[in-house]
């Protein structure tokens, strides 16, 4: 299975790690299970992992604290999170935390599935060795100060200090960079970002964009960068160019 994405899914119900690693495995997947945040630490740092399923409830250090913890130290390994059925106030913290997507329990390993391979269709996919930084001409997008390099997936500020993007914001961002001075809906961006339509009344747009907005410095109340369009969805106003 050389080449295979690996997982690691963090969940405290043996059954359930043990259903998905072997649906996974049998998807062509590398899997790696763990039933907490101890062990998943661990796991991070012995292997090359390319995406988390990380369960909210777990005993001890809770699936929030661990994302929390883990964007904190600067590891952007994409998470997918599971969370209990009608439980809204954890999927908007998680993803205030730096999850790029969510999924309610009970859920259907298929969607599981689709969601795994949307969020890594949109990340560089990990290796043993280090991807050399790439500056070629017209890899980087400048705006209002700003550049973003498409290659490395590195957005630097206007004073050229390193800005560390999860794979959610960067996927947004890269939406924005592409469709400068337009006004995308929030289905738009879903689709853009997120790689699959929008789920009815979902706002975890709005959650992305204010994450998004805390990262360039872009005042939440009065924005300049990413503005609200009323009934519309957001309209990215800086002129991008081609560096």
């Amino acid at each position: 299975m050389h080449g295979a994405s690996h997982i690691l899914v963090v969940d405290d119900d043996r059954e359930i790690r043990d259903l998905l690693a072997r649906f996974l495995t049998r998807h062509e997947m590398r899997v790696t299970t763990a039933k907490d945040g101890v062990e998943m630490l661990q796991a991070l740092a012995d292997r090359k992992i390319d995406l988390i399923v990380l369960d909210l409830m777990l005993p001890g250090e809770d699936g929030l604290a661990l994302t929390r913890r883990l964007r904190g130290q600067g590891v952007n390994t994409p998470i997918v999170m599971l969370t209990a059925m009608g439980e809204e106030t954890d999927r908007i913290l998680g993803l205030e935390m730096g999850g790029d997507d969510y999924l309610a329990k009970p859920f259907n390993p298929r969607e599981l599935l689709a969601r795994i391979k949307a969020v890594l269709r949109r990340v560089p996919r990990s290796s043993g060795l280090e991807q050399p930084a790439s500056h070629g001409k017209g890899t980087a997008l400048v705006f209002n100060g700003w550049t973003l390099d498409m290659a490395t997936r590195d957005l630097f500020s206007p004073q050229g200090v390193l800005v560390t993007l999860s794979a959610g914001e960067f996927s947004l961002l890269q939406a924005f960079v592409e469709h400068p001075r337009r006004v995308l809906t929030r289905d738009q961006l879903l689709d853009f970002a997120r790689g699959r339509s929008a789920v009815p009344f979902d706002r975890s747009i709005d959650i992305q964009v204010s994450r998004l907005r805390r990262k360039l410095d872009d005042d939440a109340k009065e924005p300049q960068l990413i503005k609200t369009v009323r009934g519309g969805g957001y309209l990215f106003t800086p002129e991008v160019k081609s560096k």
